[in-house]
């Protein structure tokens, strides 16, 4: 009986970093030969640039510096052992998304990715040519077909990889995860393993890049749609699967197979692995916040925390005249319960100061929100300044839900480098919260059970101007997400005054997210490169 060996390496590779990528890759295959005696070693889509490299894709040292790349590798990984990687390349002219086969020195063979997204997140056609034919490619006496990962999600070229002789079809992929996206995979691959009855390696990545995170969770199912082996998901390592050639064709044995996550776990892991890489991967030295004492301000503490341990982060309470006693006591209480370093700045006297400076403009004017952004702006100011002085990014901490109806200030408190709840509905971030304290307490009861306010003005609830945040949720849900139209969510069951009231909001505060900080992306449709909107337009709103 033959049998193979299949490594697949789920690893955080660093978009543009050519020359660490590839070590990266180099002693991933090392390491597989002599824990695991790999035959086969697979890594993710484009692992050599990263994914995705956007128009790094355009310079014109990217060929050179992957031809360097792969000259390396044929050097220095070992002869023994078959590779499979991504990257890109020019060939005939055409720009294409590759997968290249290393076998004793020698590149053996490259296919092109068939099935480019060009939706969501996804702009490949921008950038690449669609390949043409399969490529199987035979080891050990098993013809493996290979394809990159657009093309199992199409289905057609699994196909044409079967009828081109394929024994087992091996994906590499950079699989960005939203909610609930981990099942919904397994199930579309198994459907594909079923139709042509074959095992289906799908590998993808790990690790945040930009406004994508990426969960791993790698997957080999056998022919039947069964899971034989599923990667841990939030964490680098190399999974392998043993391939045995029985009476019925090659089929993989069963091995580790890690659970699938809660919907709050997975998520929770995608915000604190999101933050961890944009911190880390732009080298700074941790974060600082505006810690208010309520919902938004503590779950992200706690995400920031998790991610990059408390002596990196800190934490500043700002009060002024409106901010309860309540949330300055609980915000000093989480600061102290997760070890940050921790001050109090009272804003009172920058807020009279620029208030005084303006007495004579506004004179005759009544008192109205400008008057309450202004304290949002100074502490914007105070945390800019820290961020400059001490060499932290800035964390800003609205929730998916204002950033869509735009219940956040300028340069206030939507100042920030990045923002690990930009695309968290607040139903979700209160979801996160207890799940979180279920883990270990991180966030004061009292917290999670106040009603949310700004405090900006006196006995200020975001009730007062929203409403509920499960009405609210559901409409922004359907309105974002969804596509539908205001008619179509009024005869959903909700009322017409608040469905037009948020759409409105939702169209007219476009401007201010595209002045926002970034977020990672976790719905299927997230504000940024997800939900392109123009900003001067006539269309009217809640059409």
């Amino acid at each position: 009986m033959q049998d193979l060996t299949l490594v697949m390496a789920q690893l955080d590779p660093l978009v543009g970093d050519i020359p660490g990528n590839t070590a990266q890759a180099i002693e991933a295959v090392r390491e597989a030969r002599i824990e695991h005696r790999a035959d086969v070693v697979v890594f993710p889509e484009l692992f050599l640039t990263g994914y995705p490299p956007e128009d790094l894709l355009f310079r014109e040292s990217m060929e050179s510096r992957l031809e360097q790349a792969r000259e390396q590798m044929a050097r220095k990984v070992a002869r023994d052992v078959m590779v499979i990687i991504g990257y890109p390349g020019k060939r005939d002219g055409r720009l294409h998304n590759l997968a290249g086969v290393l076998y004793d020195g020698e590149w053996l063979g490259e296919y092109a990715k068939q099935a480019l997204p060009n939706y969501q997140v996804f702009d490949e056609q921008r950038y690449f040519a669609p390949g043409a034919s399969p490529l199987v490619i035979e080891h050990r006496g098993a013809r493996l077909g290979v394809l990159i990962c657009e093309d199992l999600w199409d289905g057609g070229p699994v196909a044409r990889s079967v009828d081109a002789g394929a024994d087992i079809v091996v994906t590499l992929n950079a699989s960005p995860y939203h909610r609930d996206k981990p099942l919904e995979r397994e199930r579309l691959f198994a459907e594909r393993a079923r139709a042509v009855t074959r095992p289906v390696v799908y590998l993808n990545q790990v690790g945040g890049q930009d406004e994508l995170v990426f969960d791993g969770g790698s997957l080999v199912l056998d022919a039947s749609g069964q899971v034989a082996v599923r990667a841990p998901f939030w964490e680098v390592g190399l999974m392998p699967v043993r391939f045995t050639d029985a009476s019925g064709g090659w089929q993989p044995e069963a091995g580790e197979c890690e659970p699938l996550l809660s919907s709050e776990e997975s998520l929770y892991c995608a915000l604190v692995t999101g933050l961890r890489d944009y911190v880390n991967k732009n080298r700074f030295q941790g974060v600082v916040l505006g810690l208010s004492g309520g919902i938004d301000s503590a779950l992200s503490l706690a995400i920031a925390v998790d991610a990059l341990g408390p002596e990196r982060v800190q934490a500043v309470m700002m009060p002024y005249h409106y901010t309860a006693d309540i949330s300055k006591a609980d915000a000093a209480a989480q600061a102290e319960l997760l070890g940050v370093h921790y001050e109090v700045m009272p804003i009172a006297p920058m807020v009279e100061a620029f208030t005084d400076t303006l007495r004579e403009s506004f004179a005759g004017t009544e008192r109205d929100t400008t008057e309450e952004n202004l304290q949002s702006r100074c502490r914007g100011v105070l945390l800019m300044a820290l961020s400059n002085k001490k060499g932290l990014m800035v964390l800003s901490t609205g929730n998916k839900s204002e950033m869509a109806v735009g219940y956040a200030t300028l340069y206030g408190d939507m100042v920030g480098g990045y923002n690990a709840l930009k695309d968290v509905y607040k139903t979700w971030v209160y979801r996160l919260a207890k799940w979180r304290n279920a883990q270990a307490p991180a966030i004061p009861e009292r917290v999670i059970t106040r009603p949310p306010s700004a405090e900006l003005a006196p006995d200020q609830a975001d009730s007062d101007s929203l409403p509920a945040y499960d009405e609210l949720d559901a409409i922004l849900e359907r309105y974002i997400e969804g596509d539908m139209s205001a008619e179509a969510i009024i005869d959903a069951g909700f009322a017409s005054e608040d469905v037009y009231k948020v759409v409105k909001l939702v169209d007219r505060s476009e401007y201010k997210r595209r002045q926002a900080p970034v977020g990672v992306r976790v719905t299927v449709r997230g504000f940024g490169r997800d939900r392109r909107y123009p900003i001067v337009n006539g269309w009217a709103p809640g059409e």
